[in-house]
């Protein structure tokens, strides 16, 4: 299985941290943010990874072309943003009509991706894509979703005022390519996931509940939470 790493966005909501490095290559606990993620989809089975970026690119070239991964990762710079979707029609070719991950790379997650995947290779049959869950204690902030007793997504609701669930949207995904059908019906290069195509899947997206950690890295607060947390794994080995 392949996988699309979304890294080419500014990350506004660090700064100053992010004035000077990419959003991806923030230090979690002394490593790069980029570097868990490709270890965790390389022990996940994940045989290519595409990496698309924008902001202060040449540092995400640099960091691949060190990284023992760099064999296994393809990288795509973007002049425009063409945001989450827009990224995926355009690389299509690269994920050979078979199912494939999307990923937000400036979260962090950490649970078993291997059941992840299982989970969406027995997903029921009305359903293309299976997205990856997890409790938040600040669902104004998040797309947040409701299921029915078998999983699949029955509404979805992207930063409102009275959110009706605790369940958000982890920004990581596995598409069958059926999704490539939907993006190709916007008619129009810069896409947007959460807001053009997710509600649209309705009825059709499975999900699967991360129940260990997930990490919106998109504050100084969740930041420093994300740290405090590989650090205290760190300490008992298990990072």
């Amino acid at each position: 299985m392949k996988a699309l790493l979304l890294s080419a966005g500014f990350g506004t909501r660090l700064r100053p941290l992010t004035e000077t490095i990419p959003k991806c290559l923030v230090p979690i606990a002394g490593k790069p943010l980029l570097a868990y993620w490709l270890e965790l989809l390389m022990d996940a089975g994940i045989t290519e990874i595409l990496i698309n970026t924008h902001y202060l690119s040449e540092q995400v070239e640099s960091f691949i072309e060190c990284s023992p991964f760099k064999d296994k990762v393809t990288l795509v710079y973007e002049a425009e943003l063409l945001h989450t979707g827009g990224t995926l029609l355009k690389n299509s070719s690269f994920f050979d009509n078979t199912p494939f991950l999307v990923i937000h790379a400036d979260n962090f997650s950490h649970c078993n991706f291997r059941q992840f995947i299982q989970a969406h290779i027995k997903r029921p049959d009305e359903t293309i894509a299976t997205m990856m869950t997890f409790n938040t204690s600040y669902p104004k902030e998040c797309g947040v979703i409701k299921k029915n007793k078998q999983g699949i997504m029955t509404g979805f609701f992207e930063k409102i005022d009275h959110p009706p669930s605790h369940i958000a949207n982890g920004a990581v995904y596995v598409f069958e390519p059926e999704i490539f059908d939907l993006l190709l019906k916007e008619e129009k290069n810069i896409i947007d996931l959460s807001t053009d195509i997710i509600p649209k899947l309705i009825g059709k997206m499975f999900t699967f509940h991360n129940n260990q950690c997930h990490i919106d890295i998109g504050t100084m607060k969740n930041y420093q939470l994300a740290c405090e947390y590989v650090t205290a794994l760190s300490q008992k080995n298990i990072l």
